[in-house]
């Protein structure tokens, strides 16, 4: 009788049943994500291990041990410069345009030095950061050393998974043959590899602003805002009521952003054309609307840095930074 391969025990706890099968502990899930990372699985085991811990949807502790195996396929340079916010941008647009990039470039010009990596082409029909940044003349980086060279010269920089760690955007690439997400697209959000203390993080489904709210305090994350973005990405919508998961030095809260446009009318975009956002950045049009969500968007950011202690502060900072920009 052949032995039982090692990573075997992962997949019976989470599958051996309604009534036997658990969760993983924090640990548990280190040591198997570990093992995926080090190529010590077979394809099988992979594919069941994925859709086993994805249709039972991730703990907060699976989550945990996940990324903290994760951090270890990303090779950050010893002279990266100090982040002042990871910004994960994974999830794409499709109903309206990524307006929070132009929320990411004011804050990098009002001093706020933003790390932004995510991935493209996952999903189709969708607009994702990369395509979008170089739309706006943004370079997108090529490695982690040239990201922080550029996080040096500009305080911001966006680099692309698959340039970052290889092996998690192999493992998220496999949605097209499992047909469905996997935990990489969940835990790509909680990254931050150059160890920012704070994080701006969208989830396209509620329940996962919990779970990440939970997942960063395991971690030991100082600060966090965590909601449902438009589309999944950190993008508020001031149209409606933004509920945000926070963490502030070891203490998980709630907040409720009010609306901050007039409407509540949700308009989506026939076409996603990103030359609107390039001219509402060189200021050749005024969009009223984008100009309301990059300014709602940099305000839940700039009192998650502490630039402002009540939303109407911050608020009121954000459109002072936009009136300012160069």
């Amino acid at each position: 009788m052949a032995a039982e391969h090692p990573f075997a025990q992962y997949v019976r706890i989470l599958g051996k049943g309604p009534t036997l099968s658990r969760s993983l502990t924090e640990q548990e899930t280190f040591e198997a994500v570990s093992m995926i990372l080090r190529g010590e699985v077979e394809p099988i085991q992979l594919g069941a291990f994925l859709c086993l811990i994805r249709v039972k949807t991730e703990t907060p502790e699976e989550l945990a041990g996940f990324a903290r195996a994760a951090r270890t396929a990303v090779a950050t340079p010893a002279d990266a410069p100090a982040v002042d916010l990871d910004w994960p941008s994974y999830a794409g647009k499709s109903r309206r345009l990524p307006w929070f990039l132009l929320s990411a470039l004011l804050l990098a010009r009002g001093g706020v030095t933003v790390f932004m990596h995510g991935t493209d082409g996952h999903t189709a029909g969708r607009l994702f950061s990369g395509g979008a940044l170089e739309a706006l003349g943004v370079p997108v980086a090529g490695s982690m050393d040239e990201a922080a060279a550029q996080l040096r010269a500009g305080r911001f920089a966006y680099l692309p998974l698959a340039a970052m760690a290889p092996k998690l955007h192999a493992i998220m690439g496999l949605k097209p043959l499992l047909g469905l997400r996997n935990p990489v697209h969940t835990v790509s959000r909680m990254l931050n590899p150059l160890g920012a203390p704070c994080q701006m993080v969208g989830v396209a489904h509620p329940p996962y602003r919990d779970a990440h709210q939970k997942a960063a305090a395991i971690l030991g994350q100082p600060r966090l805002a965590v909601f449902k973005g438009e589309g999944g990405e950190a993008e508020r919508r001031p149209e409606k009521p933004t509920e945000v998961r926070t963490i502030r030095d070891g203490e998980l809260g709630t907040e409720l952003w009010a609306p901050m446009a007039a409407s509540t009318t949700v308009r989506h975009d026939e076409e996603l054309d990103v030359a609107r956002l390039k001219a509402l950045w060189d200021g050749a049009s005024d969009d009223e609307e984008g100009r309301g969500v990059v300014i709602a968007t940099a305000a839940v950011a700039l009192k998650l840095l502490g630039r402002a202690e009540t939303q109407e502060q911050a608020e009121a900072l954000a459109a002072e930074l936009w009136r300012g920009r160069k």
